[in-house]
């Protein structure tokens, strides 16, 4: 599949989507969101690829937000619908059963912010930046920020950074939770790379099923988060995985997962 606004390109079963709008510091604009969507589209039908790197072209940016000359333009029903839009395709990457990390490589802004959130780890080089400036433009963040970002760092906390609409470094989003790792920046894809495929050596169901269950835990209450434990970790012992990974264990030897 050939992309315009992206880069999408696959090595040993790691995929790296690169939004590359460098000029507009790789905003997203509405053709990007569709082809964000497209590309994690691929993603799933594809059995060659086992997770996702998602990273920002150039030196300055991740994604700096949404495309401001769109929004200008827009009234309270493209507004509406803009956002429920985006909020879809940001959601098929959270709710991915292949593991997607975030490299973000600067600016991570807005839009760029909630696109890092809704990967399952953010891996941050020294230079990044994060912010949800919206209200400074009079509205408010639209493709999930208002919902994620308390749910990883605390109400309090992310009120400050929305209602504020202040920018942060890499060191504070790691101090306070947003991020899981500060790497030098000439450093930050191949860090990335290597926690991929820490992830990927284990057996491809355990990690699917244990993404749906924090996915799907932190909604609920805790006894119906303990039941859907408890269903994942049944269905893990009907699969040969299981059998391989304890033989390898018994046996001292690296496991062959096949995903059955």
């Amino acid at each position: 599949m050939t992309f315009t606004s992206l880069l999408f390109d696959v090595h040993d079963r790691v995929a790296t989507i690169t939004v590359n709008r460098p000029d507009k510091l790789n905003a997203l604009d509405d053709a990007t969101m569709g082809e964000l969507d497209e590309a994690i589209d691929v993603v799933e039908r594809r059995d060659d690829i086992g997770g996702v790197i998602v990273t920002g072209a150039g030196s300055k940016a991740f994604v700096a937000g949404a495309d401001i000359q769109e929004l200008s333009a827009q009234g309270p029903l493209d507004g509406r619908a803009r956002a429920r839009r985006g909020q879809a395709v940001l959601l098929r990457f959270e709710r991915s059963r292949k593991p997607v990390i975030a490299a973000v490589n600067g600016f991570a802004l807005g839009g760029g912010c909630e696109l890092a959130l809704a990967c399952h780890i953010r891996i941050a080089s020294a230079n990044a930046k994060f912010g949800l400036p919206e209200v400074k433009l009079g509205i408010g963040p639209g493709y999930g920020g208002t919902q994620r970002l308390p749910r990883l760092i605390g109400a309090g906390r992310a009120l400050q950074l929305i209602l504020t609409g202040e920018m942060i470094d890499a060191e504070e989003a790691h101090r306070i939770g947003m991020v899981n790792r500060v790497v030098p920046r000439d450093a930050l894809l191949a860090e990335s790379d290597a926690l991929l495929r820490r992830i990927l050596a284990n057996g491809p169901l355990a990690v699917a099923l244990c993404i749906e269950a924090v996915q799907r835990g932190v909604g609920v209450t805790l006894e119906e988060g303990l039941s859907i434990e408890a269903n994942h970790f049944g269905l893990l012992a009907s699969t040969e995985d299981m059998r391989e990974g304890m033989r390898a264990f018994l046996e001292k030897r690296a496991p062959r997962f096949s995903g059955r």
